[in-house]
């Protein structure tokens, strides 16, 4: 995956404000299925931009969190991770990353020696250990229900 993608730059804050303003003109439009027609300022009058409303929820969520002074990566769905990019994305050590990798805990193909770890893949046992860690919370939530505390 190109190194790019995965470059993370905090917006400065005359950024951060000029998204959270756009962000919330382009919030209005959210609700239409149609793709935005947006004209180019500087360019000649018939020349204009076509947002496809999925687009455009993305745009919109970007320049949310923008607004809040956060960096945004975008990545693919299909986009093959490096073993560090995704123990990055864990906030596990390469190592650890690797250990689950080889339990199987996570899909992944070698190149030649080196693994590859799908991005869907990642989400996926992301998701699964959230939902065993909610899982386990309401356990012990109705464990402690049931005991009175």
């Amino acid at each position: 995956m190109p190194e790019a993608l995965l470059t993370q730059i905090l917006p400065t804050p005359s950024e951060a404000k000029q998204a959270e303003e756009t962000s919330r003109l382009l919030s209005s439009r959210l609700r239409s299925k149609t793709p935005l027609r947006l004209r180019v300022v500087g360019a000649p009058e018939d020349e204009t931009v076509v947002l496809p409303a999925s687009a455009l929820k993305m745009l919109v969520g970007i320049l949310d969190e923008m607004g809040r002074g956060n960096t945004v990566t975008v990545i693919p769905v299909h986009a093959e991770l490096t073993t560090q990019e995704a123990a990055d994305m864990l906030s596990i050590s390469r190592p650890s990353l690797i250990q689950m990798l080889d339990e199987g805990k996570i899909e992944f193909r070698k190149v030649g020696t080196h693994r590859r770890v799908r991005f869907e893949s990642l989400t996926a046992y992301k998701r699964k250990v959230h939902a065993e860690r909610l899982a386990a919370l309401n356990e012990l939530a109705a464990y402690d229900q049931e005991i009175g505390i």
